[in-house]
């Protein structure tokens, strides 16, 4: 590894040794695993997951402590005595990773590897969404402590359809038997080989040679890992980041929205504001048929449910003169458009003057816990519809981001099937 960057105009791919569960002293591989840390949002769902097990992953990406610093400490003091005990053990040889997801219709399979880091002047990776810097500082710290990368990022590029290259390296190696194999609580089933041949790796690496990457889920982490590159100026482990690839043109990706819980704003404050600025009006629930209600509304135009008070009620055509006077005027069409700059731009900053930081909203992925939550805490919960793929990489490869939690990939890949100790390369 002695590149600072990719040395072609495309992905560079390396294998490296992960680290991985040793199944015989853990309950179960689905007992360890995790979804992604912003995903974990909810105290008991992270009380959930760390009663699953004692060595749950979660203990190693959301460390609880009195501090930061100390969080990060004792996740690298869990990490560093899980790998003495033999909990956590690291593959005898590099390799690269085919992981599988599986659950009814969805199917889902991309490598795993060690992927050559570039910024957004490079065109090699490309992020679409803005990114808050606490949340980097605090991610970096735990990187740098841990010396780890504890999560594989999801990125997606598009192959040719064929089952060649790659794609063809992974339709082979899906009838080998897998180094592990395990089912979680949401359905999904999980399976992994390891790539240790040197030709098959070969004609992976040759084949993402040429291509690009959007990121679909990890955009704080990507962020991460050039913020560590810069500080290490010797070429090394730092300039590469532990990535999982998937294919879109043979596996399409899900794209469901992120939603807004505004801490702190009941519904009917939120709906006073709109008067005059929003056609709003009150839809059927229970949630499915309301959620239909806000695609429909969406296909002519930007939408959105509120949802805290027991109703839902859909706020759509929004007045021109307010959007000509709050949205930028010096970006694309499409970006201009997008849900999630109206919100922003409009709705939070000038309507409701609501700051963008945890203390006033969050992020929630589940549309059903947004509105739960929502009633509980006498909150407005904005509910979101999701953006194509198609306009989120046009975005992309023009060099505009959109606003941070604009979208949510998926299915995202299981955490803890397989880390990278940068100490191991």
């Amino acid at each position: 590894m002695n590149s600072r960057g990719p040395a072609d105009q495309g992905l560079r791919l390396i294998p490296f040794r992960g680290l991985r569960y040793v199944p015989e002293l853990v309950g179960s591989l689905s007992a360890v695993t995790s979804p992604p840390y912003d995903v974990v949002v909810r105290p008991d769902g992270l009380l959930h997951l760390e009663s699953a097990d004692p060595h749950n992953i979660v203990r190693l990406i959301l460390p609880q402590g009195d501090t930061a610093a100390a969080r990060h400490e004792q996740a690298a003091a869990t990490l560093n005595r899980w790998l003495a005990e033999g909990i956590l053990a690291p593959d005898a040889e590099p390799a690269l990773y085919v992981y599988e997801q599986r659950n009814g219709g969805m199917l889902q399979r991309g490598v795993i590897g060690a992927l050559a880091l570039s910024g957004p002047a490079d065109g090699i990776v490309l992020p679409h969404e803005d990114v808050m810097a606490d949340v980097v500082e605090d991610r970096a710290d735990l990187m740098r402590t841990a010396e780890a990368h504890l999560e594989p990022l999801l990125l997606t590029y598009r192959g040719d359809g064929h089952a060649t290259g790659a794609a063809g390296v992974i339709e082979r190696t899906i009838h080998r038997p897998p180094l592990l194999a395990t089912t979680t609580e949401d359905g999904f089933s999980h399976r992994l080989w390891a790539l240790t041949d040197a030709a098959e790796r070969s004609v992976v690496e040759a084949d993402l040679a040429h291509r690009q990457a959007l990121i679909a889920d990890g955009h704080h982490r990507w962020a991460t890992y050039l913020r560590l590159q810069r500080e290490h100026t010797a070429p090394g482990a730092w300039d590469f980041g532990l990535v999982l690839l998937v294919d879109t043109a043979r596996y399409p990706l899900r794209v469901r929205a992120i939603h807004r819980l505004l801490h702190g704003l009941p519904v009917t404050d939120a709906l006073a504001a709109l008067d005059g600025l929003f056609r709003v009006r009150e839809v059927e629930g229970p949630l499915p048929r309301a959620l239909e209600a806000l695609a429909g509304a969406a296909a002519e135009g930007n939408a959105f449910l509120l949802a805290g008070d027991g109703a839902f009620h859909l706020a759509d055509r929004p007045d021109e003169a307010l959007l000509a006077r709050t949205v930028p005027g010096d970006r694309p069409e499409a970006w201009r458009t997008l849900d999630a700059t109206v919100l922003h731009s409009a709705l939070l900053d000038h309507v409701w003057r609501i700051p963008d930081d945890p203390a006033h909203i969050a992020y929630i992925h589940d549309p059903a816990a947004a509105v739960e939550q929502a009633e509980r805490h006498n909150a407005t919960a904005v509910l979101m519809h999701p953006v194509r793929e198609e306009v989120v990489r046009d975005l992309a490869r023009q060099g505009v981001t959109m606003p941070r939690k604009s979208t949510s990939f998926g299915p995202k890949p299981a955490t803890g099937l397989v880390l990278r100790s940068l100490p191991l390369g």
